[in-house]
């Protein structure tokens, strides 16, 4: 009710998965994890051997985070009014070790932190964004189907163009995500392990002869990540970037889907189903608009903003390090969660959407001067002198019909299977190979994403 941002007020209850990624808790959580791979790590080595009591409350604790750790974690915060030193304060008095000081061993906070994120960056991605958009394109895929016989009027600067086919459209949009979601699912997070400037100092100081690079790598290949070798005190988060330019053409493409959507419906191309008591305008009770895609579309945009904004902001650091990019990263979640919320409303609304033949054969019979494409096309085969003149002196800013174009042939010089092959040309089924097109898309979808 109180609630600032309408990600955690009005949409809260849609996004609840979201928070074991980009919570502060998640935060926290995925820090002690962190910390806990670290140490028991560095009992592997031999560097700091834990008993078998002590081992067996490492694993306990890596079991599971619960509240009650979260709360003692944000109030030790309270005193230190540092968020990575609570928690190596909370698992010292959590563990109790006979050597407490492995813990956070040689570390600087952004070694925990990048990591963290890093963990809780690729739970997103595989856990909720990938399984989100495996299900658009398929339903992107299985209307193209449906529809991929279907002529459909097609519109270039705004203008009745050539024909297509309703489902090769749906499918320009599915080949567009898919090609996108290969990408994504192959994408890798780095991540750094080095100390406070990136140079093992600390860490080389007190254990001269041990392979600390190996070490790391170890630690971030077991979270999922890549070893990023080279760094200051700051993970560079240029993998960060390049996922957040790979979610922002996600949704450039969602957007453009939804634009034309919103289009075709406002002519009348697609109809909406209506939920029962569903209400449309407060004064016109015929209305169903098309909120979904309307919704999808403002929260896209948003969406992009913020990752525009974390892409270019995150790669910077002064120097070594400074802390501007911190609170900025915090909003990661704000980012993603528009997007995750922009993605379900479109799903929404092409679960809701039917096409109209009837109301897309009319629009196209409607326009019959369409059909000075393929006959002055014809007639370039025929060898008629620049009939792309003859068509558009025929047809540009005129009242056009079928008689009037096919009475322009009489008196050309052309053959009689060309004349016959001409009237036989009809808008509805000048499209193509659109069908078959559509098919290709729609067979990589399915051997790419199992439903």
């Amino acid at each position: 009710m109180d609630a600032i941002s309408p990600l955690d007020g009005r949409y809260a209850e849609r996004l609840v998965p979201l928070r074991a990624c980009f919570s502060e808790r998640a935060l926290v959580g995925a820090r002690v994890e962190v910390e806990l791979r670290y140490l028991r790590l560095l009992h592997s080595r031999g560097l700091f051997p834990l008993s078998p009591d002590e081992h067996a409350r490492v694993d306990a604790a890596l079991g599971g985070f619960s509240e009650a750790d979260y709360a003692a974690v944000k109030d030790i915060e309270a005193v230190t009014r540092h968020d990575v030193k609570a928690v190596e304060i909370f698992l010292r008095d959590k563990l109790k070790l006979a050597r407490s000081q492995a813990i956070h061993f040689g570390l600087t906070s952004e070694d925990v932190t990048n990591l963290a994120w890093g963990l809780l960056f690729r739970r997103y991605l595989h856990q909720l964004q990938l399984p989100q958009l495996d299900e658009l394109i398929l339903r992107l895929a299985d209307l193209a189907e449906r529809w991929r016989d279907v002529p459909f009027p097609s519109h270039t600067h705004g203008q009745p163009a050539s024909p297509t086919t309703a489902g090769k459209e749906l499918a320009v949009f599915a080949g567009r995500l898919l090609r996108l979601r290969q990408r994504l699912a192959g994408f890798r997070f780095m991540g750094k392990l080095a100390g406070a400037t990136g140079n093992y100092s600390a860490m080389v100081a007190a254990f001269p002869e041990h392979d600390w690079v190996d070490l790391a790598q170890t630690l971030v290949a077991e979270l999922g990540l890549d070893h990023n070798p080279l760094t200051t005190q700051v993970e560079d988060h240029d993998t960060f970037a390049r996922w957040f330019d790979l979610t922002r053409g996600v949704n450039n493409v969602i957007i453009d889907l939804d634009r034309d959507l919103w289009a075709y419906i406002s002519r009348d191309l697609y109809r909406q189903h209506k939920a029962p008591g569903q209400v449309g305008s407060s004064t016109m009770p015929h209305k169903v608009n098309p909120i979904n895609f309307e919704n999808s579309e403002g929260n896209l945009e948003l969406s992009n903003a913020l990752l525009a904004l974390l892409s270019d902001k995150l790669c910077r650091s002064r120097m070594q390090r400074d802390l501007s990019d911190s609170t900025v990263q915090r909003n990661v979640g704000v980012a993603m969660g528009h997007a995750h919320l922009a993605w379900m409303e479109c799903l929404r609304g092409l679960a809701k959407i039917e096409l109209d033949p009837v109301s897309c054969a009319r629009t196209l019979e409607a326009h019959p001067e369409l059909l000075s494409e393929p006959i002055q096309t014809i007639l370039k085969v025929e060898g008629v002198p620049d009939p792309y003149e003859l068509l558009r002196k025929h047809t540009q800013g005129r009242d056009v019909t079928r008689a009037s174009l096919m009475a322009m042939l009489d008196g050309l010089d052309i053959s009689d299977a060309a004349r016959q092959r001409i009237q036989d040309l009809t808008v509805a089924g000048y499209v193509g190979i659109a069908p078959a097109l559509a098919d290709r898309i729609i067979a990589a979808v399915r051997k790419e994403i199992t439903p």
